[in-house]
């Protein structure tokens, strides 16, 4: 059944290349997906290196655990537990945000409103509430602060509005198709060709996933499990993310001065900023999926 989604790894040997600088070092791969960064990955490491990959979704734990290499462990665990690794033991970590193209496509997973499923959308459904339970009782500011604020959603209390006057006439949402339609007939406008549901079907997806939050917390994880000279490697796709990873490496790009000590000496810098790219134009060509895409990748300084 998997065989039917296919998905085409964005920035591969870009981030690749950014990431394996000691090929007999041990990396992360934080969001394994369908594993084509972490198959690049193993074909660069020597036979000392070793890969730890971790991920959320039990069909990507599926496909991970295909892998026939002893240097290579899955974790089902979300990337946030990089924090249980040892301090500076790892040369490299990625993280690749982005939603993998058999969770997108395949109906049954509730992440699209292109095509009809039940309105789940978690990572991993074995666990935590899915978007169709937590609409069915949210209160309408609750539901239009994270339609706002993880969609970016100016129309995000008419929304949550018409969700909540849906759910007491005919009972709550229960597939993507029932709510893409509300969607549409709530917003009416739209920027030329991006469907009226896109910004709501975001929101809920990063809201039900606490992705935002985990994103924070792995990239803190990750200044501690990092050696001197470490790369940190991670691709967005959205501006919520990307915001939040520019901020952190700039932040501990800089000294810290203590203004309440203000002759002593600064805490020394804990990343520098090495390059931010994005896909080519062949590669977004190639792959629609790839046009939002930004990498960014900082080094961890000796200190």
């Amino acid at each position: 059944m998997e065989g039917r989604w296919q998905h085409t790894t964005v920035l591969l040997n870009e981030a690749v290349d950014a990431l394996v600088t000691k090929p007999d070092g041990t990396y992360i791969d934080a969001t394994f997906g369908r594993g084509g960064h972490s198959r690049l990955v193993l074909s660069r490491l020597e036979p000392q290196g070793r890969l730890i990959a971790f991920d959320k979704d039990p069909e990507a734990v599926a496909v991970a655990n295909a892998i026939e290499d002893t240097r290579f462990e899955i974790r089902h665990e979300g990337f946030a537990a990089l924090r249980e690794l040892e301090a500076r033991s790892v040369a490299g970590v990625l993280m690749d945000l982005g939603v993998s193209s058999p969770q997108i496509d395949n109906p049954a997973r509730g992440f699209s409103f292109r095509s009809d499923g039940p309105l789940d959308m978690r990572m991993d459904p074995t666990r935590g509430t899915s978007a169709a339970d937590w609409l069915a009782t949210a209160p309408v500011e609750q539901m239009a602060e994270v339609i706002r604020e993880y969609g970016e959603e100016r129309f995000a209390f008419q929304i949550a509005k018409a969700i909540a006057a849906r759910r007491q006439e005919r009972g709550p949402l229960a597939s993507t198709s029932e709510l893409a339609q509300l969607v549409a007939g709530t917003v009416k406008t739209r920027e030329p060709g991006q469907d009226p549901a896109t910004r709501t079907f975001q929101a809920l997806r990063i809201f039900v996933n606490a992705e935002l939050e985990e994103l924070q917390a792995a990239l803190e994880a990750s200044l501690d499990v990092l050696e001197p000279g470490g790369r940190l490697v991670v691709i967005s796709f959205h501006s919520l993310e990307d915001r939040i990873v520019k901020q952190f490496i700039a932040k501990h790009s800089r000294e810290e001065v203590d203004r309440r000590v203000p002759f002593a000496a600064p805490k020394p810098m804990k990343l520098k900023s090495v390059e931010r790219v994005k896909p080519s134009a062949a590669e977004v060509g190639a792959n629609a999926r790839a046009r939002s895409a930004i990498m960014r990748v900082a080094e961890r300084t000796d200190a």
